[in-house]
């Protein structure tokens, strides 16, 4: 026995037995960790999953969102284009009524005259060249080419009488 305690006390032994309870535990605190890894790379899963789950949830309302706001901003913009469309045709309107511009217009736009005046019309030397390449509706009034229309209308009914 004598052999054996000493063996037992033995440098070399206690090293050995040293060694083994160090390696089990290593070997248990690398076990412990590789649970906690698992544990924690299972969480970090199950948010990636959650995560992505709430992104793919989320992305069509949001889309229908942004694209709704966009119609909505486009549509404030028609409406406000056509409040101010409104208002330029009031403004019209308003001239329209005062009998001052409308004699002027008139005057302009169907070339009418007053009593005792003389009308006259100044050619657009533009409107010149276009005569010499278009000689049958130069430097003639709108209203020529309307009589010149039921002229040629009234001549085409007349033969199949």
């Amino acid at each position: 026995m004598a052999v054996k305690d000493r063996d037992r006390f033995s440098t070399a032994t206690r090293l050995r037995l040293l060694g083994e309870q160090t390696a089990a535990r290593v070997y248990r605190s690398q076990t412990r960790r590789q649970a906690r890894r698992s544990r924690l790379t299972g969480r970090a899963a199950l948010l990636a999953l959650v995560l992505c789950s709430l992104i793919v949830a989320l992305a069509y309302p949001m889309r229908q969102y942004v694209s709704q706001r966009a119609e909505i901003a486009d549509m404030e913009r028609r409406q406000e284009q056509a409040r101010q469309r409104v208002e330029q045709l009031r403004d019209l309107k308003a001239r329209w009524q005062d009998d001052a511009y409308a004699q002027q217009q008139i005057r302009q736009r169907l070339h009418y005259v007053m009593p005792g005046e003389t009308g006259y019309i100044v050619i657009d030397p533009d409107a010149v060249e276009q005569s010499r390449t278009n000689r049958a509706t130069a430097a003639r009034p709108w209203y020529t080419g309307i009589w010149d229309g039921i002229d040629r209308s009234d001549a085409l009914e007349k033969p199949g009488r």
